[in-house]
This record gives C-alpha cells, structure tokens and sequence, in this order.
C-alpha cells in the first residue's frame, strides 16, 4: 500500500469512530484503540487500559441516549512514521447538553494485524473561562 493508501485507511478508522459516537455506540466507538494496552492520556492522567477508557467513556458521557453529544473530528494531519506507525493530530468539537468541549487530539496509530489503531491517544481541552 501507499502512503496515500494507509492515510485513508487511517481516515476510515477516525470516521468509524466518530459515526459510533454519534449513534452512542461506546464500545463501537472504542474499536478504534487498541486493545487492550491503549495508553488513553486526558485530564492530567493515564487512563488504566482499553477497559478503563471505555468505562470512563460510559461513565462521563454514556449515561443515557443522546448524552454522548455529537463529535467532530477536523483538520486531521497524518504523518506516516513507518509502515506501522503513523502520527495523527485532530481539533475536535463535542457538542452535548451537558456542555461543548473542543481540543485537539494527539494520537500515535499503529497497525496490528493489518488494521490500524490508536495505540496513544492524547486529549487537550481547551478550557473555557
């Protein structure tokens, strides 16, 4: 494959996940990590592992059907390292009834066994004042 070709493969991922999102679809949406040694870095921590991000997923924003928001990822950069390890900056916005965020992720993805995942995923929050 190309590099052009493992870039939309990479796309692909990012727009699953996305679309798993919006439908509220946590564990859909956690397929795009890998599992389960993702390292998950948010708020000042490293989330536990695959399990303790998607439970900290549920519990911060799937606690019933449509407060997950909508997310949209934007301005995605992909940098390719090697043949299995690419680099991917991303804004997002979150939009949900219990207050918007927007920030940029910071994502090392890898391929493993032909699929490429989210092997370290870093979100900054652009706190609001």
């Amino acid at each position: 494959m190309t590099n052009a070709d493992e870039e939309a493969a990479i796309r692909a991922v990012i727009a699953a996940m996305q679309d798993a999102w919006n439908r509220g679809d946590m564990p859909g949406y956690m397929e795009g990590f890998a599992n389960p040694d993702v390292v998950f870095v948010s708020r000042g921590r490293i989330q536990k592992d695959w399990q303790g991000t998607l439970d900290h997923y549920v519990a911060d924003y799937g606690g019933s059907p449509g407060s997950q928001g909508r997310l949209a990822f934007s301005n995605i950069r992909i940098e390719m390292l090697a043949p299995d390890a690419a680099q991917l900056i991303s804004d997002y916005a979150l939009v949900r009834p219990a207050g918007n965020q927007t920030g940029v992720n910071t994502r090392l993805m890898r391929k493993r066994e032909g699929r490429w995942v989210i092997a370290l995923n870093h979100v900054s929050n652009i706190e609001s004042r």
